[in-house]
């Protein structure tokens, strides 16, 4: 689910820039104030931090650090080269620069050197001395291949179509879902519940057996959980769930994912009312899914999902998601900035992440 849009503007997507510059999510830390939509930004250096378990890789360090389980692996001139968490696939490693904007949308840009990748196996203390590792290190440590990142923003606006072999359009300009034509009175702007196979219109067959089948009336649209299991399922291979209850891995809504034992619970979800609202966002990195309670008609469920994206160049937590407003995946401002930090629409009703 998503909140109330009005209208999608043209947006000239992805722009990769060569810039030099370091994790926002390494190097700066948000402090919410009081008043509406201000924080307060403060450099304080280099966040990650830990003793040295003394082992190496060549000229490489590991250190393991806390809350959450990670290791860290340094390069000689101590700088971080990537972060492992215990439990999950989703790897940060550091690499070339890039910068996303979507800048008929939103000012925000962000400046990244993080690449976010999944492992073929969870982490645990002390794979970095296993061969599966080893292997998967060697063969994406400096890579350019398309990441999670890269392939989230090849369906904001304004995104080129790409095809498969057997012309299926796997990537482009998305939407959130088609308009809904019922006239309810408090009815939402445009109809979610657009899975990924609604997107690519062929049947997706289920590890459980199920299969899924397309709607025509909602070719090229995925609504933001939907965007999720694009991103994280198809196209990065995670197991995908046929719906909340059945299968294994990633589940079919926001609230199922929220819910689900699959991943590690960075923000733990505590409620969903105001007062369960997490303080602790620093403990978010790039590639975490964050999930949100934005809707009273929803009951007891969490009702949106996005992906930490990084910080931009003002400093700003940023996530991309599926949005009605926009009429499909973005970082934009309509209907609220996406921004995790300050007093924001989705900054007050973050209510929990996970790292998968």
């Amino acid at each position: 689910m998503a909140g109330k849009k009005k209208s999608r503007p043209v947006v000239t997507g992805l722009v990769l820039l060569a810039l030099v510059g370091t994790s926002g999510y390494l190097t700066v830390e948000l402090r919410k104030q009081e008043d509406p939509g201000i924080t307060e930004v403060r450099n304080v250096g280099v966040l990650e931090g830990g003793r040295s378990t003394g082992e190496s890789e060549g000229k490489a360090t590991w250190s393991r650090l806390e809350n959450p389980a990670r290791s860290v692996l340094r390069g000689a001139d101590g700088q971080i080269k990537a972060v492992f968490t215990d439990g999950a696939r989703m790897a940060t490693l550091t690499g070339p620069a890039r910068t996303f904007q979507e800048p008929a949308s939103t000012a925000s840009k962000v400046s990244t050197t993080d690449w976010v990748r999944l492992m073929p196996e969870k982490w645990t203390k002390g794979a970095e001395n296993k061969k599966w590792f080893k292997d998967w290190y060697a063969e994406y440590k400096d890579s350019k291949e398309d990441d999670v990142f890269a392939f989230a923003f090849q369906y904001v606006a304004g995104a080129p179509d790409k095809k498969d072999e057997q012309g299926v359009v796997y990537a482009g300009d998305a939407n959130f879902g088609p308009l809904n034509t019922t006239g309810a009175e408090g009815g939402d702007l445009r109809l979610e519940q657009s899975d990924f196979y609604d997107f690519l219109q062929v049947p997706y067959p289920f590890r459980d057996g199920t299969v899924g089948q397309p709607e025509a009336k909602r070719a090229r649209s995925i609504d933001c959980s939907g965007f999720m299991r694009m991103v994280l399922g198809y196209r990065a291979r995670f197991p995908l769930m046929s719906s909340d209850a059945s299968g294994d891995g990633l589940p079919r809504t926001a609230n199922g994912m929220a819910r689900s034992k699959v991943g590690v619970d960075i923000l733990p979800l505590t409620g969903i009312s105001a007062k369960d609202r997490p303080s602790a966002i620093d403990q978010l990195q790039p590639g975490d899914l964050v999930f949100f309670k934005l809707d009273t008609r929803t009951g007891e469920r969490l009702d949106h999902v996005g992906m930490v994206l990084g910080h931009d160049t003002e400093g700003h937590l940023i996530f991309v998601s599926s949005r009605e407003e926009v009429n499909g995946p973005t970082i934009g401002d309509v209907g609220g900035v996406s921004r995790l930090d300050g007093n924001g629409y989705y900054a007050k009703t973050l209510r929990s992440a996970k790292r998968l």
